[in-house]
């Protein structure tokens, strides 16, 4: 199942990808059903039945006349609780960093209103000077859990979406904390869609990508993490409850504009993002300036 959220006309609403190109409203599918579903992504997942009745009847829906191109997708989760981060999670990112990894993640998190669609502008602001990316994978809850051990851990993950961690190096390193250089807005875009961990198989198997105006920046894979997701699940869990549709995005490999040689290559206005991950799709996000 791939779930897509977008906006036409000034609504907004989500619906399920039948192809790349093509997709089925949440209505139609309420009328194949003969049955309401639930009016946000959120509620959605948190029903493991509802998704499988749902799950059966996408197929067989005509849709000859709702191709994505016909929409603006917004994020796929617009409205998550968290949106937790972890940072140098991948053992060659801290080297190009000069760091040693942590033994305990550093977490941080981004607000709400950070969030933009696969395909909306990056806007860096006028008192940033080193705006960066990063390619992430991030991980959608689906069942709310507390205290969860890594083994059951994927129970409680509904699937998975691309994170650009947008930074502001300067504003991130000028103190002890990384958060106020995290959180701007439009600083996570993500998509192109929430896709099913079913559809994924081993997250830790995933070629991952980054172009900055066709040239790849980040080459890498999933299997670098050092930190894996039923530990990263479990570890953010103990003491904390977590909902569904709350974002869990796992950190980047090596390739980041700041550590590029012989000198950063930082990210302007007129810059395009381009970001893959394998058996998830791409989001390609402009930067322009807040005029």
């Amino acid at each position: 199942m791939r779930i897509v959220s977008y906006s036409s006309g000034g609504e907004r609403d989500y619906g399920f990808l039948v192809s790349p190109e093509q997709f089925v409203p949440r209505y139609f599918v309420e009328d194949a059903l003969r049955m309401e579903l639930p009016k946000n992504v959120k509620d959605l997942l948190s029903d493991g039945e509802l998704l499988e009745l749902v799950n059966s009847v996408v197929g067989k829906i005509p849709i000859e006349s709702f191709s994505v191109e016909s929409v603006h997708l917004e994020p796929p989760v617009p409205n998550p609780g968290k949106i937790i981060c972890l940072g140098l999670n991948y053992l060659d990112h801290a080297e190009e960093a000069g760091v040693e990894p942590p033994e305990d993640p550093i977490i941080f998190l981004k607000p709400a209103t950070a969030l933009i669609g696969p395909y909306d502008p990056i806007v860096k602001p006028r008192i940033v000077e080193e705006l960066d990316y990063e390619i992430e994978l991030a991980a959608v809850i689906g069942c709310r859990c507390r205290d969860v051990e890594p083994e059951e851990a994927y129970e409680h993950v509904f699937g998975y979406m691309i994170l650009n961690d947008v930074s502001a190096r300067d504003v991130q390193f000028r103190g002890a904390q990384w958060i106020r250089g995290k959180m701007f807005d439009t600083f996570a875009p993500t998509g192109p869609s929430l896709v099913s961990r079913d559809e994924i198989g081993d997250p830790h198997n995933l070629r991952m990508l980054t172009r900055v105006n066709e040239e790849i920046r980040q080459n890498s894979s999933t299997s670098r993490m050092i930190k894996k997701l039923p530990e990263i699940v479990s570890t953010l869990s103990q003491g904390v409850t977590l909902e569904p549709g709350d974002i869990i995005s796992t950190g980047t490999p090596a390739g980041v504009g700041l550590y590029q040689k012989p000198e950063p290559k930082l990210l302007e206005p007129g810059d395009v993002v381009e970001m893959w991950i394998e058996r998830i799709g791409t989001i390609r996000n402009p930067v322009i300036s807040p005029e």
